[in-house]
This record gives structure tokens, sequence and C-alpha cells, in this order.
């Protein structure tokens, strides 16, 4: 005679082989026995069901909540809507689960993979970057709490990504500026992206930008403010030029420079 530990076994067998055909699939949706809905999804979850996987842990997660089961519960959710792609979801029980389960042997991925999720969820530059702003305080709160851990290089990473798609939104924005004729605007969009982005790349071009912008100020000015202007626009090329003497810039601002010099004289 069978023990009723494999009566259970075999029952649970017989469900997975037809799981998840529609009518075995209700009957253990509807069924009282909170371990033979656990043990279904886990199974799902195993075997890739993600979503049918996510129904079941979600009638179970009440019941083994605080418990070694809900631990795993709570995780595999997490996990499960990041598997379809349903970032939002998966960092909110990421998080849920460093909150409930901080010394979890899955915390430290838990905190990583929350960063993330919301790093996925990141827009477009042209877009609002409330989410980036999100993301990287995130990846950096990662790295505080686990400085040790081999993800700081990729999260590292994501944050220089998320900087610079932060940098290109506000380059587009000083360049819209400077094609309007807003110069005041324009330079100090430009000088902006000097002091917030020290290391870019693209230093050399915002020097550019602040130089041409002031002489373009200067022309347009009335007497009393060419002077000012004009100044300003020199001691940009003499910056562009002190830092990159071999700019491909320089060819076009020296003529403007020139005239300024001139006309300060």
């Amino acid at each position: 005679m069978l023990k009723k530990a494999s009566i259970y076994l075999l029952l649970l067998a017989a469900v997975l082989i037809y799981l998840p055909g529609c009518k075995n699939y209700q009957k253990v949706l509807k069924s009282p026995d909170n371990e033979l809905k656990y043990n279904t999804a886990v199974d799902l979850y195993e075997s890739g069901h993600f979503k049918k996987a996510i129904t079941f842990f979600d009638l179970v997660r009440t019941f083994y909540q605080g418990t070694k089961k809900g631990e795993h519960i709570t995780y595999y959710t997490a996990n499960s809507y990041f598997q379809i792609k349903d970032y939002q979801l998966a960092s909110y029980y990421f998080k849920q689960y460093q909150q409930m389960y901080p010394r979890g042997k899955n915390s430290e991925e838990a905190a990583y993979l929350q960063a993330y999720c919301t790093y996925l969820r990141s827009p477009r530059f042209e877009l609002d970057q409330t989410i980036s702003y999100q993301a990287m305080s995130e990846l950096k709160s990662f790295i505080n709490n686990y400085p040790n851990s081999d993800k700081v290089s990729k999260a590292r990473d994501l944050i220089a990504k998320l900087q610079f798609k932060q940098e290109e939104k506000d380059y587009n924005i000083a360049l819209l500026y400077y094609k309007m004729g807003s110069y005041e605007a324009a330079i100090t969009s430009f000088q902006n992206l000097l002091d917030d982005y020290p290391d870019s790349k693209s230093k050399e071009l915002y020097l550019y930008y602040i130089g041409k912008t002031y002489f373009e100020y200067a022309e347009k000015s009335i007497p009393e403010k060419q002077k000012e202007r004009y100044e300003k626009m020199v001691e940009a090329y003499n910056n562009l030029l002190y830092l990159y003497p071999d700019s491909k810039y320089l060819k076009e601002l020296k003529p403007l420079s020139e005239k300024a010099m001139t006309y300060l004289k």
C-alpha cells in the first residue's frame, strides 16, 4: 500500500503532466490544498511557464508569508515578472523581497535586479527622465550596500549610460535654444553641460558652441552690450585653444575671435 506522501507526489505529477491543460489547471486553482498549489507554481516556474506560475504564487502568497516558502514565492514572483518583461512589477517584488527578507540568500541579487528593472524602464532621452534618476539612485544604493559585489562594475556601467542619456537630453535642449536664437539660454545651457558633466567626451563641442553663441549674440546686440559679449567670445575661444590645440573647431572660431578682437581694440 502506498504511503500518503507517495500518493501525494503521484497526484502532483499527474496534474503537472496535463498542466497547462485548461481543465486540470482550473482544478488545481480551485483546490484547497495550498501545498499542491505551491509545488505546482514552482514546477511551472522552473519549466518557464512564468505567467501561470505567477497566478499560483499569488494564491498562496499570504498563506506562506514570513516562511522559507514565502521567501521563495516573493523572489520567484519577482523573477517571473522579470522574465516576461514586466519590469515595473518585477522591480516592485524585488524591493518587497529585500524589505521582507533582508537576510535572504537572494537579497543581493534582488537589490541589483530591482535597480536594473528601473534602468530598463528608462525612456528615450527626449522624454521625461524621472525614471532614469530613480534608476541611478537605486544603482548607487546597490553599490553602497554591496561594494564587494561582482555586479558593481555592471552597475557603474549602467549609471554611466543613464548619465549619457541625460547629457544627450541637456545637449539637445541647449542646441534648440541656440537654433531659436535664445542666446542667453543657450549659453547658460552649454555652460551647465560643462559643469554637470566635467568628464564628458563632448566638452570640446560645448566650448565651441559657447564661443560661437557669444559671437552671434554680440553681433545682434545693441552697442552698449557688444563689448562684454565679444570679450566672452574671445575667452571661450582661448579656452578651446588651450584645452584642445588641435580642435577641428578652431578653424571656424579663429576668424570670429579675430573679428571680436578688432572690435575690442
